[in-house]
């Protein structure tokens, strides 16, 4: 019964962590055919807990990679340092190129990779995120709790979470193109986020969420108020 509690604790900042994840391949997944997203999403998330459990089984490696590999400038950089900034600046790239093609691309709003690599690439660029999240993920979870099972537990039950979750977001922003702005932003400032920790500013996660929560607030009441607004017309 004593480890419930912390159990409980951690697969709800699984969840949290999770979410970012989510969203991306949400996105991603979005340039598919139909018949293709839920594909993507499956292999997405499943590689995601794969990765999980894989860096679990090498627990003894993964705490190494807090320990300082090199300095420069006086910055010491750690493995995972080097990780977090590496994945904060593709996360950096692809939330601004997604932005980019939304806003000002005037070719409309077809995929932005060749049709016959699609799938490929898409998975391929999930793995990389999959990869940095899980990194981020595993150390954190180490920070909470000691046993070993707790871990294996919550992972698991965080990526069914995930997986019962991503259809959903990922219907909504499709079907509502500002979030996907929105949702292109919060992921740009989670790389700014990851960004920064690899050079040990570390910016809290939870003033991230509230301000992302704030936005999205507001989005709604403005959705609210066009549909409204058109309804009076």
């Amino acid at each position: 019964m004593d480890a419930i509690v912390p159990l409980i604790s951690l697969i709800a900042l699984e969840v949290i962590l999770g979410i970012d994840n989510i969203i991306f391949i949400s996105i991603l997944a979005d340039k598919l055919p139909e018949s293709q997203r839920n594909k993507l999403r499956f292999w997405g998330i499943g590689l995601a807990m794969v990765m999980r459990l894989m860096l679990l089984g090498v627990i003894s490696w993964i705490l190494k990679l807090d320990k300082t590999l090199f300095t420069l400038f006086d910055i010491d950089f750690s493995g995972k340092g080097v990780i977090l900034i590496l994945g904060g600046l593709f996360l950096i790239y692809k939330s601004t190129k997604e932005i980019y093609h939304k806003t000002e691309d005037k070719s409309g709003d077809g995929p932005a990779v060749p049709k016959q690599a699609t799938f490929n690439r898409l998975l391929t660029e999930v793995i990389i995120l999959d990869l940095v999240f899980s990194v981020d993920s595993i150390i954190t979870a180490v920070g909470m709790v000691s046993e070993l099972w707790v871990m294996y537990t919550a992972v698991i039950v965080t990526v069914l979470i995930m997986l019962v979750a991503s259809k959903p977001i990922s219907e909504f922003i499709r079907q509502h193109p500002s979030f996907k702005i929105l949702a292109l932003c919060f992921l740009m400032m989670i790389g700014v986020s990851l960004l920064a920790e690899g050079f040990h500013f570390e910016i809290p996660k939870g003033y991230i969420y509230f301000s992302m929560a704030f936005a999205f607030l507001v989005d709604v009441i403005q959705m609210k108020a066009d549909k409204r607004a058109k309804k009076v017309a």
